[in-house]
């Protein structure tokens, strides 16, 4: 859970910094921070769950001289629109203990990256690539749709499917099975080595309540189910291919000018 909180605090506390009146000049940023808790599986596969922290990280817009990316003057959830977006995930420790008994340890990890979505006034379509800067330096993503209801107070729902996918290296790191670990672990029979690719599907609905034009509070329930190379992992063979999440959180939009 370190790792998750000193990203975030360092974020806010800079982000605080400069959004000052001294700082104040033609160049802008704007961006979002959420942090709050969560419930979700132990690991990918589990079939229990744990509660902890969860932290986001959201892009609106940028402009430095005649690059503008984004909408720099925002932020606004869910603004019409094509742009980039900021991608964020917090992957936590996995223990080789109880029924992981035999296998090692994975790391916790930070994956950050970027997105392209389009967003119209009632769907949304996004895809994010992240990269393991802490943890399992492996490639992953996930690609998106949503429908979207807009409330007079400001309200946003959303709702649509997901899709996630990893290259080779994650899916070792969180699906394979080593040589040494499957003598050890009681439910590997063999290695396994899985490929890259889609991971899993699933679907997602979500609402976000603006409180001022600084703060909201956001909230997401998930349903994921894991499939191919993923799904037929013994790691998930003796745990769950359906994965159940959920989050509640506080946001803090930041608009920069420097």
């Amino acid at each position: 859970m370190r790792p998750l909180f000193s990203a975030i605090s360092t974020v806010t506390i800079a982000a605080a910094l400069l959004s000052q009146p001294a700082f104040a000049q033609d160049r802008a940023l704007s961006f979002s921070v959420t942090g709050g808790a969560g419930v979700s599986p132990s690991y990918f596969g589990a079939d229990d769950h744990k509660i902890g922290p969860t932290g986001s990280f959201g892009f609106t817009g940028l402009r430095f001289g005649a690059v503008q990316l984004g909408d720099p003057d925002g932020p606004t959830q869910f603004a019409p629109g094509t742009g980039l977006r900021g991608a964020f995930r917090y992957i936590a420790k996995r223990k080789g203990k109880d029924e992981l008994a035999g296998l090692e340890d994975v790391s916790a990890a930070i994956e950050v990256g970027v997105g392209l979505q389009h967003t119209a006034d009632w769907w949304q379509v996004y895809g994010d690539l992240r990269y393991g800067v802490i943890g399992h330096k492996a490639l992953a993503g996930e690609l998106g749709m949503n429908l979207i209801y807009r409330g007079e107070s400001g309200l946003v729902l959303h709702a649509g499917p997901r899709a996630e996918f990893g290259n080779a290296r994650f899916a070792r790191t969180y699906f394979g099975v080593t040589d040494a670990e499957a003598t050890e672990a009681a439910f590997a029979d063999a290695a396994y080595r899985p490929s890259g690719g889609f991971q899993s599907v699933g679907l997602e609905v979500g609402a976000y309540q603006p409180l001022s034009a600084d703060w909201g509070v956001t909230g997401s329930l998930r349903y994921d189910r894991l499939r191919g190379d993923a799904a037929a992992s013994p790691i998930v063979q003796q745990g769950q291919r359906n994965q159940i999440s959920a989050q509640i959180g506080l946001t803090r939009h930041f608009n920069l000018r420097f």
